[in-house]
């Protein structure tokens, strides 16, 4: 008998802007965060099985590596989920990585997000969005925006969730062989004392209509700076990136990615080309799909 088996894209995402409002008693900072689900992403698939247990390929294609045992977001929602399904059994749970590892654009956290996913229609469980989002919440911060599966307005320690209206935009993604780490980089904030961005209100605007010509000098993250401040290459990135004609650009969560926004995908394909092994993807996806990689020079 052949057994079940699911599967789910696990979206990257794009934080078109990121304000940090302060830290909490908790030791987590205050944030608000506009979240775009993006073309690029993971694939998850979940069979039945005997045990549980999650694996990984194609994570060698980059510099940083899948965390394995319990550091794996995925095996720690797998177990999260199981802790709440009276249904839960075995599994064998399979990423195939083509997001970046620790590079902003939440690859771990979409994983644990549509890992709980297939888990639940694999088990039956039957939690519903609101049961899904509690599980998701206490695997990481991220898992419950991701699991929404669209564009997200997030704010607290980033468990505060309301549906965003966002217009398709394109995007250049450039990636670098190294990651950041989101404790490191919002520690630096509170080293450097870093202020908390404007108003948001322009911003969500613009993206819900898709003006991109509005949008591109609104861009911004507050953790920029300290990250910057270590790692001058993504400063260098995101120069570069607008030297070549992006309408804006802004790094992705704490780094190191940092995304060029387009006019269309014509300007995003043609901006893809002053970097090798740079990213076209678009955001909100509309169907489940990876990104193109541009004919970089370097």
């Amino acid at each position: 008998m052949r057994r079940k088996s699911i599967r789910r894209d696990a979206h990257a995402k794009l934080n078109v802007f990121l304000r940090v409002l302060g830290r909490r008693v908790d030791g987590y900072h205050d944030l608000e965060s506009l979240v775009l689900p993006i073309s690029l992403a993971d694939r998850v698939t979940a069979r039945s099985a005997d045990s549980l247990r999650v694996s990984s390929k194609g994570a060698d294609r980059f510099a940083g590596k899948v965390p394995g045992g319990g550091l794996n977001l995925a095996l720690v929602a797998a177990l999260a989920l199981a802790d709440r399904c009276e249904q839960a059994g075995g599994a064998d749970v399979q990423i195939d990585k083509r997001i970046p590892v620790a590079a902003g654009l939440g690859g771990g956290s979409a994983d644990a997000a549509a890992t709980i996913s297939a888990l639940d229609e694999l088990w039956g469980c039957g939690l519903g969005p609101g049961g899904l989002a509690d599980v998701g919440g206490r695997v990481g911060s991220d898992v419950p925006a991701m699991l929404a599966g669209v564009p997200v307005l997030m704010r607290g320690r980033g468990d505060v969730i309301e549906p965003a209206s966002v217009e398709e935009l394109w995007w250049v993604l450039v990636t670098f062989d190294f990651g950041v780490r989101s404790p490191d980089a919002y520690r630096w904030w509170d080293e450097d004392r870093a202020p908390s961005g404007p108003d948001p209100g322009p911003i969500l605007e613009a993206s819900a209509k898709g003006d991109a010509e509005l949008l591109g000098p609104l861009l911004f993250n507050d953790l920029e700076a300290p990250v910057f401040a270590r790692h001058p290459e993504i400063a260098e990135g995101k120069a570069k990136l607008l030297g070549a004609g992006a309408l804006g650009a802004v790094m992705s969560g704490s780094g190191s990615s940092v995304a060029g926004l387009a006019r269309d995908e014509a300007h995003a394909g043609s901006l893809a080309k002053a970097f090798r092994g740079a990213l076209v993807v678009s955001g909100p996806p509309e169907e489940p799909g990876t990104a193109r990689t541009g004919p970089g020079r370097g």
